[in-house]
C-alpha cells in the first residue's frame, strides 16, 4: 500500500508556520511500515487544490490530507475531496450535536458555519464499526481538542483520510483512531524499536548498518538524523504483539552491540538529558556546567528533566574572558597563550567549575558559534569540550556547521553526551 500527504493551506506556503504535521505522520507511516512516495503542499485554492487530490489518488492507494476542515469559506479539503471521489455530504446530526456541546463548553457563540463542519459522507459511521469493509465506505474520526471531525472515505480501492491541521488535533487524532484503523486494514501487529545514538554522525550510522538494511525483510530498519543525533527505528510485523517483539530483539541486540556507548537508550520517550540524569542517580553524582559560546544550553536541557535537582545545583554562564577567570579560575596566561577557544581553556573551565561548587562532574563548554570571529587557526564552528570528573579529565575538539543557533545545539548535545560516556568510562574500570 503506496501512501501520499497533501497538507492544505495557504500559511504553508508562506512560511508563516512551520509543518511539523509533515515529519510527524512521516514517522508514523515508517513505524507502520507504510512507504511515503509524495508529499505536497496546497494552498487554499479550489482549482489547484482538485488538481493535487486528484493527482494523489490517481498514483498513490491512500493520502492523508492535513488542513482545510474548519468552518471558514475557505475550508474546501473535505468538499473538494469528496467531489472528486464521488461521494456525497449530508449532515449529521451525532457530529451536530458534538459541535454544540464543545462549543458551549467553551462559553462560546455558537454560529452558523460551525455547523459546516456537521456535514460528512452519506451513511459515514463512527470509526471502529467495520462491518461491510467492501466498496464504499467511510467512518467518522472524534476529535477530543477542536471541532473538525476526520474523515475516512473508502471508494474504488482509494483511501482518503483527511485529518484537521493543528498539530494539538491532528496528532492525538491519528494516534487514537487512524493508527488503529491502518493496523486494521494490514492484518497484522506491527511492534517498533527506536535506538537513539548520538556521536555518531548519519553518514557513520548507515555505513554502520547498511548491510542489515540490505539483507532486511522483517523486521525493516530505518535511520533518521536528529540534531546531532541518530535514531534507528526497527519495525517488526506478525499475527500477535508478542511474535511482533521476538522479531525485534535479535536486530536490537545486534544494533547495541555495533553502537556501543553510542546508543544511549532504546525507549522513544528518552531524551539525551534524561539518561545523564539516571547515570547521575545511579552512581549518585553531582554535576556543574561551565559554558560559554551555549550560554547555558546544556544547563536549561538538563533542568526540563523532573528530578535533576538533587544532582545539579548550579550552572556557570562565563563568555567573557573576564568572567572565566574570575568565577572559574581560568589562568590569565592560559587565555593569553591559547586563547579562550582552546583545550586548554576548556580544561581549567571544567577543573574550575568542580572546584567552585565542590561536585563530581563539571562539563565545559568554550567555541565560536559565529557567524563572525573565526580565523583560518580557529574557524566558526570549532568548539572544546571539557570534563572533570572525580580527578579525571579529558577535552574533545569539534568543528561543527550551520547556524549560529545549530553549532550552539550541538555543542550542548555534544557536552551532555561527553558526560555520560565519562560516567560510563569511569565506572567500568
Amino acid at each position: 500500500m503506496t501512501v501520499e500527504m497533501v497538507f492544505v493551506g495557504t500559511e504553508l506556503l508562506l512560511g508563516n508556520i512551520v509543518n511539523t504535521n509533515a515529519q510527524f505522520l512521516s514517522e508514523q507511516c515508517a513505524a507502520l511500515g507504510l512507504p511515503v512516495y509524495y508529499q505536497s503542499v496546497v494552498g487554499d485554492n479550489a482549482g489547484r487544490m482538485e488538481e493535487v487530490i486528484l493527482a494523489a489518488l490517481g498514483r498513490s492507494d491512500m493520502v492523508l490530507l492535513c488542513g482545510g476542515l474548519g468552518p471558514t469559506e475557505d475550508d474546501l479539503t473535505k468538499e473538494i475531496c469528496a467531489r472528486v471521489m464521488g461521494i456525497s455530504l449530508t449532515e449529521d446530526g451525532r457530529v451536530k450535536k458534538s459541535l454544540e456541546d464543545f462549543v458551549s463548553r467553551l462559553g462560546l457563540p455558537m454560529t452558523a458555519n460551525v455547523y459546516k463542519q456537521a456535514m460528512v459522507p452519506e451513511g459515514a459511521r463512527p470509526i471502529g464499526e467495520w462491518e461491510g469493509a467492501e466498496g464504499e465506505n467511510c467512518w467518522i474520526l472524534p476529535n477530543a481538542n477542536g471541532t473538525a471531525p476526520g474523515l475516512v472515505m473508502e471508494k474504488k480501492g482509494k483511501t482518503a483520510i483527511l485529518l484537521p491541521g493543528p498539530p494539538g488535533e491532528l496528532k492525538p487524532m491519528f494516534l487514537d483512531s487512524v493508527r488503529p484503523y491502518l493496523m486494521g486494514k494490514s492484518g497484522q501487529v506491527l511492534s517498533s524499536a527506536l535506538i537513539k545514538v548520538c556521536g555518531v554522525g548519519e553518514s557513520l550510522a548507515e555505513t554502520m548498518v547498511l548491510d542489515l538494511v540490505d539483507a532486511q525483510t522483517n523486521p525493516t530498519i530505518a535511520t533518521y538524523a536528529k540534531n546531532n543525533e541518530v535514531h534507528i527505528r526497527v519495525t517488526a510485523a506478525a499475527s500477535t504483539e508478542k511474535e511482533a517483539k521476538k522479531l525485534l530483539k535479535p536486530c536490537v541486540r545486534e544494533l547495541k552491540k555495533r553502537f556501543g556507548d553510542s546508543v544511549y537508550t532504546v525507549k522513544p520517550e528518552v531524551t539525551l538529558e534524561m539518561a545523564l540524569v539516571k547515570l547521575l542517580k545511579k552512581y549518585d553524582l553531582t554535576m556543574t556546567t561551565a559554558e560559554s559560546c551555549t550560554g547555558g544550553m546544556a544547563a536549561a536541557r538538563l533542568v526540563s528533566v523532573p528530578g535533576v535537582s538533587a544532582f545539579f545545583s548550579e550552572g556557570f554562564v562565563t563568555y567573557s574572558d573576564q568572567a572565566k577567570h574570575t568565577l572559574l579560575g581560568v589562568k590569565k596566561g592560559t587565555l593569553k597563550k591559547y586563547t579562550a577557544v582552546s583545550a586548554q581553556t576548556a580544561l581549567e573551565m571544567a577543573v574550575g567549575g568542580a572546584a567552585a561548587n565542590r561536585s563530581d562532574l563539571c562539563i565545559s563548554v568554550t567555541g565560536i558559534a559565529g557567524p563572525g570571529g573565526g580565523t583560518k587557526k580557529i574557524p566558526v564552528g570549532r568548539v572544546y569540550i571539557g570534563c572533570w570528573l572525580r580527578g579525571e579529565t579529558v577535552v574533545k575538539e569539534y568543528t561543527f556547521s550551520g547556524s549560529r543557533e545549530k553549532i550552539r545545539e550541538y555543542a550542548a548535545s555534544a557536552a551532555l553526551d561527553l558526560a555520560r560516556r565519562s560516567i560510563l568510562d569511569y565506572f567500568r574500570k
